[in-house]
């Protein structure tokens, strides 16, 4: 198919969950035994940057979900890994999941600016606000704070997180060993930041980083959460079944952050695919069913039930959803995620069991079984049909579906154009096309 020669280019994300995406994933003599060990994560980072993929991401979540017995449950601090994948690449860019709810401005606005330094410009972080009283009681809570208020705080932790990577103006350091100067004093400020949830004083003790500020993600698609990426985000993963809820998700937050003043293309819609690569198109559905035939069915319908907020006795395995489940305005915990479940549910009459099999390859994510060919071409419609300025990779099984994805799927893209052969720039925000932040405490007229 032939390209314009000025549309923009295709950004892919490698999404590297433990052992892989699919719920069964670990059961395969293939896959590794455990999601700890830093040399299997080493060689990932390599195999994406192999396929100039722009960036790497690794989920986070401050509690341990659902039963250690089901899947490897271990999950390493991302920007620690982070850290460690920075040594073994040059290129690809490094994001890590922090939650607002259960840290500290300061502290992560300096971690993100070390893993920014020490990378070399290459860090990103995915902004979520983490609902869930399992994660609220590992804090000295009850419960988690309801919706609407998490965001609020996460509105004013992004404020003072780049205000403070914003303390120290991109001149400030002259290292004059003559006079005895290393930076001007002048030129690294306190933030006296006092607000409704946070009160900080500042300055930074990170000097500027590579990037200015790290590239900021967010992965919410509630109201709540698309009004945050319009405002903040320069990057949106996204869950999306269907080419219709893409196009109008996209749409949407973009005309949200036109109506805020900012430019559509400094926001990259990025919906999750799991593909499920073979030789054949009978191949990998082959592989796809494998896989499903290893989900336990009793473990997921009791992680069906609790994200659904029904008893587990409530959900029969041959049987289609019940009828009176909550609504998302009865949750507080990922209510777009929610909707997305239950509407793919009704939306094909699936039963309890089937329901189950299709989220165990992405808990919602798009799963597309075919080969490789036929996977670049469902990538290149939804790109091609407005739905997508990217994807966020999600291989179902880890080493092998990177490898395949990278190995067969990438050169095809760039094939037909869509895709770099070769990276252009050494950050991640020039990986995504987006320049580098002015310093708001700086970089007005006369300071």
């Amino acid at each position: 198919m032939s390209r314009d020669p000025d549309r923009k280019p295709l950004h892919l994300n490698a999404f590297l969950m433990t052992v892989g995406h699919h719920e069964a994933a670990w059961r395969l003599p293939q896959s590794p035994d455990d999601g700890t060990d830093v040399e299997h994560y080493k060689n990932l980072a390599r195999i994406a940057e192999r396929g100039k993929l722009d960036s790497l991401f690794l989920a986070d979540g401050p509690v341990l979900h659902g039963d250690p017995g089901r899947r490897p449950a271990s999950i390493l601090e991302p920007t620690v890994l982070l850290t460690a994948l920075a040594g073994v690449t040059s290129r690809i860019g490094l994001i890590a999941t922090a939650s607002t709810s259960y840290n500290e401005p300061y502290n992560l606005a300096r971690r993100f600016a070390s893993l920014d330094h020490v990378s070399g410009g290459r860090a990103g972080w995915n902004i979520v606000t983490t609902a869930g009283a399992d994660a609220a009681r590992n804090f000295n809570l009850d419960d988690t704070p309801p919706h609407h208020e998490r965001y609020l705080r996460a509105a004013e932790f992004i404020d003072v997180a780049t205000k403070l990577w914003d303390s120290w103006a991109d001149d400030a350091v002259v290292a004059d060993r003559a006079r005895g100067v290393y930076a001007l004093a002048d030129r690294v400020r306190r933030i006296e930041h006092r607000g409704p949830h946070f009160r900080v004083d500042g300055p930074l003790n990170v000097r500027r980083s590579p990037q200015g500020h790290p590239l900021l993600v967010q992965a919410g698609s509630s109201e709540d959460g698309k009004d945050f990426a319009a405002r903040y985000a320069e990057a949106v993963f996204t869950a999306q079944q269907t080419l219709e809820e893409g196009i109008a998700f996209y749409k949407d937050v973009k005309q949200r952050a036109v109506t805020l003043g900012r430019d559509p293309d400094g926001i990259k819609i990025l919906p999750g695919i799991v593909p499920v690569v073979g030789d054949t198109e009978a191949d990998a559905l082959e592989l796809d069913a494998e896989l499903d035939r290893h989900i336990v069915p009793e473990y997921a319908r009791r992680q069906l039930a609790t994200f659904l907020g029904v008893p587990a006795e409530r959900l029969v395995l041959d049987e289609e959803l019940p009828d009176d489940i909550p609504t998302e305005d009865d949750i507080e915990g990922a209510k777009s995620r929610f909707t997305l479940v239950v509407e793919l549910g009704r939306r094909e009459r699936l039963t309890v069991r089937q329901l189950i099999g299709r989220l165990g390859g992405g808990r919602g994510h798009r799963t597309f079984a075919g080969t490789a060919e036929q996977v670049a071409d469902t990538i290149e419609h939804w790109y091609d049909s407005g739905a997508a300025d990217g994807f966020n990779i999600m291989p179902a099984l880890l080493p092998s579906g990177l490898e395949v994805f990278v190995d067969q799927v990438v050169p095809i893209l760039q094939e037909r154009g869509l895709f770099r052969t070769e990276y252009a720039g050494t950050t991640l925000r020039e990986h995504y096309g987006l320049a580098r932040p002015a310093n708001r405490l700086f970089d007005a007229v006369g300071t």
